[in-house]
């Protein structure tokens, strides 16, 4: 892959005597959804806080558009295009809606009218108009997962973190979250989701990278990644081989 959008660089980390990532490389591609897969405590959302920044590195590099962001702050990944959103959904509970998407569209829009408008595009974008003047804190599970993912949008990103959005979902609701994966990829914004739920992750994304213990344990295709023995043993288990 030449000029990748993101390149993690042999990235480690480690606090104290416990490393959470280790010697960890991966290229992403501008336009690719990357599903980054493995079981609990694989290190999953340590290595995205630190391609959004909550993190540095002890050892290795990361760029992004070609420049060392290895040492900048959160705030300037995010003028720069990194977005996220958490595990655990994190909203502006006493906020209504549209005001927590202004808070996310003030990084790209220098006037709080301009970052309004862009919040109710944003918001009507993930399907959420209809609840722009609610309170942040009596919006159901699914529907402050959507709230974050709005929020992140808003930034005006180029690199889209999504953790875990679509867990916990009735099948209605994620396929309804697929569908907005799907635009906001074909809209020219590169994303990489973790994931566990492995019948919805595995069609959508264009290549997986398994984490285990921390390090990678394989990458590729996702038909291939599935299949691979390794794979098998550390995450899936033994059923899915038989399956």
């Amino acid at each position: 892959m030449s000029d990748p959008l993101l390149r993690i660089d042999d990235v480690t980390l480690a606090f104290g005597g416990l490393v959470a990532n280790r010697d960890v490389s991966i290229d992403v591609a501008a336009g690719e959804i990357l599903g980054l897969i493995g079981p609990n405590g694989a290190g999953k959302s340590t290595l995205f806080n630190l391609i959004s920044g909550v993190y540095r590195p002890s050892r290795g590099r990361i760029l992004f558009e070609g420049a060392d962001i290895t040492a900048l702050p959160a705030a300037e990944r995010c003028r720069r295009g990194i977005a996220r959103t958490f595990q655990v959904p994190r909203s502006f509970d006493s906020m209504n809606v549209v005001e927590n998407v202004v808070v996310g569209a003030l990084a790209r829009h220098a006037t709080a009218a301009t970052a309004r408008r862009a919040a109710l595009e944003t918001l009507d974008r993930v399907g959420l108009t209809h609840r722009a003047g609610a309170v942040a804190g009596e919006l159901t599970p699914p529907e402050k997962r959507r709230l974050e993912v709005a929020r992140a949008l808003a930034t005006g990103p180029r690199l889209l973190l999504l953790d875990e959005v679509l867990t916990g979902l009735t099948p209605g609701e994620a396929q309804a979250g697929v569908a907005l994966i799907r635009e906001v990829a074909a809209s020219g914004i590169t994303v990489i989701m973790v994931e566990h739920v492995m019948e919805v992750v595995m069609p959508l994304v264009d290549r997986a990278v398994v984490l285990h213990l921390g390090a990678v344990l394989a990458q590729g295709a996702p038909a291939a990644v599935v299949r691979d023995d390794a794979v098998i043993t550390a995450y899936l288990g033994e059923r899915h081989r038989a399956a």
